[in-house]
């Protein structure tokens, strides 16, 4: 059909991949006016009431203008939205061929010689059309999900993707017409988090809400997506039936050979051999240990290339039911547990010639080209896998052409309702009982633990493998997400929150792909459970090889501040992650820092007393044993150290010089810690990591190598356990805030009055910043409730005479030159200036200094009321490429611009993070009345910084803003200059819809 060309560019960075409740992947997209076949196929599937509810009436085709009008759309006034899969992909969950699952989804049976229809199916649309009328942009929001798929949160989900689009184009406000009976698209608009207004008139329900966001539609959505990607990795990590696909040869399905890593697209050797040795590892680890994993290989050089001979019986049992996260009772997304078939298979594995041979699937591994891997992820999805490991490599790491294939695989996965771990992946294991999965490259499987392991290269994982085996930690399940492609770190710890099994978190991060999110679901977990972190590329500054990730402009220590403001712990290297989680997993969180010492002698008690101090602790109780100590001395020092209020922890030292290493020691401390519950950590000669001889029934005392770790280590979960008792505080809320005039503003500044989106949404722009002038500035920041203190610019002494007469006096005179305006030293600010003879007379003598320093700058002059004494501060914000928005603050001076003492944080702030970055400079004692100085009105400096952030959160365009100085008298805070500067935004790493790595 002839159809008219689109009014703008399709706006490619609307596109995305996105979890659904059921832990199922899908992919999002702007209509196109080629997608008119699809969506009359979607529109014929539904049932009648589906129709009804979105038309008002019967309707079995849509008309053939009205589905031009649907297909065609100008991407600015009538934007809309599908969401799409293969047109021949399985649901998850079924496998192809059931026709029970066709006939659900209104197919023919499949011996009914239904072909499938080419290119995509549509699932669900989401569209508005501007309403046209005086006031805020306002447009009709219309939601279609397909029957097959209501229940698993996409109307949701769209609704998030279109106001998205919405505020981008400036829309303020979505309204709609909705059916009473339609109870279902009610409640999405109800439970979105907006403040709803609705009313029923004429026998529809009329709906209307502001797209700002609330602070309820924030938390909805952080919910949504807990729950969806916890979900979504409960179906990696509960895989029973695996799928182990190499790179040799495969027989096609009438039982022929085709070719082995040619036929992946990729060359022979060096490769194809690590990739076969990476699939034999993967058998020959399932033998070893099958845990309850029922293996099927295809494509591995061996047994693999005889024909697929009848495996021993297994015995399945009935698929059960494994619940879900915990929904809202009223949650429309709600949607039953999810069915799996796990059970006890046997070990035996059975090997598949073609992929004929290949039944159900829960999960996909590939140690094999790219090429290959793609065609296995499809393949696999007409089984029900949920998702896919990649061992091999030959992807981002190799270049362009490698990322090519690497976003290939993501768009075949996601499109497929799959998850990606790896490329390069290690694998991954989990220990719970009756649900342990084996689908690593390890040779040894870490014993069974509390810990959840996360990491990213395979050599980081099995260092890290290693060493919790070597102390006998244990883990509850292990990932290795490789080049972290599509599962991160940040979904693990979604899972991680409610996995009973799962009482420490370790991270090993080599780069930090979304800091915002990352520091937003730290946050939450380790407000349950301890989080210990290495970021091994600490600054952004460099990536590894393969990784996909933005870097960063800003200061190194900028990481430091998201790990503090996420309550983690941090850790070094992997010998402190070790050390951490042996105290966090098998001793009980202090109560608080006081320390009890039991030392083998004089001289190591005053070591370890040092080291305490230095670690944070309060040194209470301290007994140094003589040299050797009769049992009797042992037990009085025992009894003494674990006595009721002694301490909050017990430090137990004992190097023996000459005399052997006694037990009774060990036992006794053990003993008493199991008894009284007191956190307790050992170093004794010969000891390491969780030796048996610390042991008291289910408690274990950690044994560490020196002293020293065993402090550093206890310091840690002491500052930890103290965070946790803290009141974190609640989000800024700043009152008389305008966002829709701000957007404006925005808008028309940048001069295209609906700003959009740079380089694709891919990254950050390059479009030069543009410096707003004092006017828009100020007219920015009253948006935010922040008052800029009048200046004017002058030429001239008499200009300034007159300036300071409009003004009043006293006045302060400037140099204008950005170079000198806060140089008092170099003659470019004079304060305090009360006649016109005295002004004149300085006017003069600035601009012939502002001549002489930067003589190529026409040398203009401020004049500016004077604002009341107090105490100089800066406040800064910049939108980086990986963190957003950066929001920093220090005092005014050579302390900020020469040493760096300035405090960060990333929006949006709690008011206690408000409050920690203001008394985080070193330099912070001068806001409190330093030396007998007046105490600054800290309040008033507190909420101008708050007013920042929430500004800097709001508005992605913002590229820099500087203010400078915010003067602190007794009573107040003014802000006397400010400089900003926009430009289009850029997709931020943590928009405000769910969305995976692109």
């Amino acid at each position: 059909m002839g159809v008219q060309e689109q009014d703008a560019p399709y706006p490619v960075e609307w596109e995305a991949d996105v979890v659904l409740r059921d832990g199922s992947t899908t992919h999002l997209r702007p209509i196109r006016p080629d997608d008119a076949d699809a969506l009359q196929r979607f529109h014929m599937a539904q049932s009648q009431r589906s129709t009804y509810y979105r038309f008002f009436a019967a309707l079995n085709r849509i008309p053939e203008r009205m589905l031009r009008q649907f297909v065609t759309v100008d991407h600015i006034d009538r934007v809309a939205l599908v969401a799409v899969r293969p047109a021949d992909a399985t649901p998850p969950g079924r496998v192809a061929g059931d026709d029970a699952a066709r006939a659900q989804d209104g197919l023919p049976a499949s011996g009914e010689g239904a072909a499938p229809a080419p290119g995509e199916e549509i699932l669900g649309v989401a569209r508005f059309d501007v309403v046209p009328g005086p006031g805020p942009r306002t447009a009709e929001v219309a939601f279609n999900i397909a029957d097959s798929v209501q229940g698993r949160g996409l109307g949701s989900v769209l609704l998030e993707h279109v106001a998205d689009a919405a505020r981008e184009r400036g829309i303020r406000r979505f309204v709609a017409e909705v059916l009473p009976q339609n109870r279902a698209m009610l409640g999405v608009f109800r439970e979105a988090g907006y403040a709803i207004e609705q009313r029923l008139d004429d026998g529809f329900v009329h709906v209307g809400f502001d797209l700002d966001p609330t602070d309820r539609s924030r938390e909805v959505m952080a919910d949504r997506e807990h729950r969806a990607e916890a979900v979504s990795m409960a179906g990696l990590l509960g895989a029973r039936r695996v799928l182990l696909v190499g790179p040799g040869e495969i027989g096609d399905d009438d039982g022929a050979e085709v070719g082995g890593a040619e036929a992946g697209g990729t060359e022979a050797g060096p490769r194809h051999s690590l990739e076969a040795l990476q699939a034999a590892r993967v058998v020959e680890s399932h033998r070893a240990d099958p845990g309850d994993t029922e293996l099927t290989v295809l494509g591995v050089a061996g047994e693999a290339t005889r024909p697929a001979a009848a495996p021993e019986p297994v015995a399945v049992p009935e698929p059960v039911t494994v619940p879900e996260p915990e929904a809202a009772p009223d949650d429309p997304d709600a949607a039953p547990g999810r069915t799996t078939a796990p059970g006890t298979p046997s070990s035996a594995i059975r090997y598949a010639g073609t992929w004929d041979d290949v039944g159900e699937t829960d999960l996909l591994l590939v140690a094999g080209p790219p090429g290959r891997a793609i065609e296995a992820v499809r393949r696999a999805a007409t089984r029900g896998a949920r998702g896919v490991v990649v061992f091999s490599g030959g992807y981002a790491e190799t270049g362009r052409a490698g990322l090519s294939r690497q976003r290939e695989l993501l768009r075949v996965a996601h499109s497929a309702g799959m998850r990606v771990v790896g490329p390069a992946s290690y694998g991954l294991i989990t220990n719970a009982a009756g649900a342990r999965l084996r689908a690593s490259l390890a040779e040894h499987v870490p014993p069974d633990g509390v810990v959840g392991l996360f990491c990213q290269s395979a050599p980081a994982a099995v260092t890290l493998s290693e060493t919790v085996t070597r102390r006998g930690l244990g883990v509850s399940s292990m990932v290795s997400a490789g080049h972290r492609a599509d599962v991160s770190g940040n979904d693990l710890m979604q899972y991680w929150q409610d996995d009973p099994t799962t009482g420490v978190v370790c991270l090993y991060l080599e780069t930090l792909g979304n800091p915002r999110k990352f520091s937003r679901v730290a946050r939450r977990l380790a407000a349950r459970k301890p989080v210990v972190v290495v970021v091994a590329g600490r600054s952004g500054h460099v990536v590894p090889p393969g990784h996909v990730v933005r870097t960063t402009r800003a200061p190194r220590r900028m990481l430091d501040e998201v790990l503090t403001q996420s309550g983690v712990i941090r850790a070094e290297n992997t010998h402190q992650l070790m050390d951490v989680a042996q105290v966090a997993a098998h001793q009980p969180l202090p109560h608080g820092r006081r320390v009890g010492i039991l030392a083998g002698s004089p001289t190591l008690l005053t070591l370890v007393s040092e080291a305490c101090g230095a670690a944070g602790l309060e040194v209470r109780e301290a007994v140094a044993l003589p040299p050797g100590a009769s049992d009797e001395d042992v037990e009085r020092a025992v009894a003494s150290l674990y006595a009721p209020e002694a301490c909050d922890a017990v430090v137990v030292v004992d190097v023996p010089v000459v005399v052997p290493r006694s037990d009774g020691i060990a036992r006794a401390v053990a003993a008493a810690a199991a008894r009284t519950g007191r956190t307790t950590v050992a170093s004794m000669l010969g000891l390491h990591g969780m030796p048996e001889v610390l042991r008291s029934g289910d408690v274990r005392v950690p044994a560490f190598s020196t002293p020293e770790d065993a402090v550093w280590a206890l310091g840690a979960v002491v500052r930890y356990a103290r965070w946790r008792k803290q009141d974190h505080g609640e989000p800024v809320r700043p009152e008389g805030v305008d966002r829709a005039r701000a957007r404006e503003l925005v808008a028309d500044a940048l001069g295209n009055g609906a700003v959009g989106v740079t380089n694709g949404g891919a990254g950050p722009g390059t479009a030069e910043a543009l410096p707003l002038d004092d006017d828009r500035a100020a007219a920015l920041l009253a948006c935010y409730g922040i008052r800029l203190w009048t200046a004017r610019t002058v030429g001239s002494p008499d200009e300034a005479v007159a300036a300071a007469r409009e003004i009043g006096w006293p006045v302060a005179l400037k140099i204008a030159t950005p170079a000198l305006r806060h140089r008092a030293d170099l003659g470019g600010v004079k304060l305090d200036i009360a006649e016109e003879s005295e002004l004149r007379a300085d006017a003069t003598r600035m601009q012939a200094a502002a001549g002489s320093l930067v003589p190529a700058v026409d040398p203009a002059l401020e004049v500016q009321a004077m604002a009341p004494p107090g105490v100089a501060c800066v406040i800064r914000s910049r939108e980086d490429d990986l963190f957003g928005p950066v929001v920093s603050f220090g005092l005014a001076g050579d302390a900020t611009d020469l040493l760096d003492d300035v405090s960060h944080g990333v929006p949006p702030l709690t008011d206690v993070d408000v409050a920690r970055m203001v008394r985080g400079v070193r330099t912070a004692p001068r806001l409190f009345g330093y030396q007998g100085a007046p105490s600054a009105d800290v309040a008033a400096l507190e909420d101008v910084l708050a007013r920042v952030s929430v500004m800097a959160d709001d508005l992605p365009e913002l590229a820099s803003l500087e203010l400078y100085p915010v003067t602190v008298a007794e009573r107040g805070a003014s802000v006397l200059y400010a400089r900003i500067r926009l430009r289009p935004a850029s997709r931020r790493t943590d928009p405000l819809r769910r969305s995976l790595p692109e």
